[in-house]
């Protein structure tokens, strides 16, 4: 396929237009093509004038060579198949995968397409019970420790905007991005450039997968969370879960970012675990037309234009501070999973129509504030929920409007930006929440973000928090091929483990870490 890409024309183009002017920088007449499609849309606000900038693909009548186009400014594109090279260690034994995020979702998919009839572990529900305890959560009643924003069929991307931008620019991208569209995904997230399923469609997308793998013979158990490790010599020879003590030389170990019973249980094993940078902070709430307006100016609504996004980022005093998990349009949700905690995160729906834009503003936390120990990184995440659940004596969350939260000055002062935390809010001052240095920090990187968005430091900004799981303050190491090197048959593997951020490169290490096992054994 020919690739056209940076075809800048104006709001009113359509792909029609765009077509037109791929077929124009390269001479082809509509007998020359057999197919073609658009294959990246953006914008590029900037100059104050929005324009949309196409990518299109052309697929040229037999008989026509690429190579004679590429002069035009089209590359040559194509699909890199993943190729599996199966071992030659013959097993009797299913693999084991621990976890049904987009990392075990994933690697278990790719072992039951190649035959291996995984026994997938999830310690939550599937998703439909899932759906309803979290719906019970936001509505007053009780945490479920094993069903919540975290924890259960579709790990914690389910409850989240199903965002699919990721810079790892790794081929199997692709064959993660095929998946989904087979799997109901909505067809735009082929050329977005910044592609996000949403909520809702996310959990049709996951549910498809889940029974794509059970019909190739895998099997889900639910509600059955990993409790131990058997091994021998070095080796693993069964995993514990619950009551059960399963026999297994494969376990492919992605338990996502707030499993910390399970690093507990992994340590106590014996297993190294690294500390590993990641950071903390709070969700920013705005009216989003004030953000396409700062975004898009004059042009804000016009209808070809989506919600506005932005990512901002400083580095006052040598911290980090950034903006992370932009969700236009959605609203701050109650991510607790342990009890007494208050822990916040962002989602959307995939029409992204609510009045309010959200983003988690964090500042870094560095591995040698704890001395480089796993367990007190945890033990700090643990403790900000835990101070967050005193301020307010439940799991309504402490908020507060930014010019307090810059100023100093405690409570809350609501203006035009509703706030969309389901448990309610309570006013308190945030800056007392952190240590000081992250609460300096998360000041000087909003001055930064102000300078840099017009209106992002308005004083009615609403501040929720804490936001305390961006990542996974936990790496498993291990070796080039994905295996433990202190275990054999274990494969740390996704965010939770320390190799990925976001649904996309979770699921292609899913993918890398079930290639590995299938190059090293032979499954019948």
């Amino acid at each position: 396929m020919l690739q056209f890409s940076g075809l800048t024309l104006p709001l009113s183009s359509s792909r029609e237009d765009a077509f037109a002017a791929a077929c124009k920088k390269a001479r082809l007449t509509p007998r020359q093509i057999a197919d073609w499609g658009i294959t990246r849309l953006s914008v590029d606000a900037r100059h104050r004038r929005p324009q949309l900038v196409w990518g299109v693909g052309i697929t040229l009548a037999p008989g026509l060579r690429e190579e004679d186009y590429t002069g035009s400014g089209a590359v040559i594109r194509r699909e890199m198949p993943l190729e599996i090279h199966p071992g030659e260690r013959p097993t009797t034994l299913r693999p084991v995968v621990c976890g049904l995020g987009p990392a075990g979702l994933f690697a278990a998919l790719l072992l039951a397409r190649h035959g291996a009839r995984p026994l997938v572990l999830e310690r939550g529900p599937s998703l439909d019970r899932r759906a309803a305890a979290v719906d019970a959560f936001f509505a007053g009643g009780a945490l479920d420790e094993n069903a919540n924003i975290q924890f259960g069929e579709g790990g914690a991307g389910t409850f989240s905007d199903g965002k699919l931008t990721t810079r790892i620019g790794d081929p199997l991208c692709d064959y993660v991005r095929r998946t989904l569209l087979e799997h109901g995904a909505p067809e735009e997230i082929a050329w977005q450039a910044k592609p996000h399923i949403g909520t809702d469609r996310l959990r049709g997308v996951i549910l498809s997968l889940r029974q794509e793998i059970e019909r190739l013979g895998g099997e889900v158990r639910f509600d059955t969370k990993l409790t131990g490790l058997v091994c021998d010599g070095g080796r693993l020879t069964g995993v514990r879960a619950e009551s059960e003590t399963i026999a297994a030389d494969t376990l492919v170990l992605a338990v996502g970012h707030s499993a910390r019973d399970t690093f507990a249980m992994l340590r106590d094993a014996g297993l190294t675990l690294q500390a590993k940078p990641f950071s903390v902070g709070f969700r920013a709430e705005h009216l989003q037309s004030e953000i396409d307006r700062a975004l898009y100016h004059e042009a804000a609504g016009h209808p070809a234009l989506p919600p506005g996004e932005y990512q901002l980022a400083a580095h006052p005093g040598g911290r980090g501070v950034y903006t992370f998990c932009m969700c236009p349009g959605g609203r701050v949700v109650a991510a607790a999973s342990e009890a007494g905690g208050v822990c916040t995160n962002g989602m959307s729906y995939h029409a992204r129509d609510g009045a309010n834009a959200n983003a988690a503003v964090v500042a870094e936390v560095k591995p040698e504030e704890f001395g480089g120990d796993a367990m007190r990184a945890v033990a700090f995440q643990r403790e900000l929920e835990r101070a967050a659940f005193a301020l307010t004596g439940s799991y309504a969350a402490p908020a507060q409007d930014l010019d307090g939260f810059l100023t100093g000055r405690p409570g809350l002062r609501l203006g035009r930006v509703e706030p969309t935390y389901p448990c309610g809010v309570i006013p308190a001052d945030l800056g007392t929440l952190f240590p000081e240095r992250i609460t300096t920090a998360l000041r000087d990187g909003l001055r930064a973000f102000g300078r840099k968005l017009p209106g992002y430091c308005a004083a009615d900004t609403l501040l929720t928090g804490p936001e305390t799981r961006t990542s996974s303050p936990v790496r498993i190491p291990r070796n080039t091929d994905c295996q433990s090197g202190e275990l054999e048959g274990l494969y740390p593997c996704g965010e939770g483990a320390g190799y990925a951020g976001g649904i996309v490169s979770a699921a292609v290490d899913g993918l890398r870490v079930a290639r590995s096992i299938l190059e090293s054994r032979r499954y019948r």
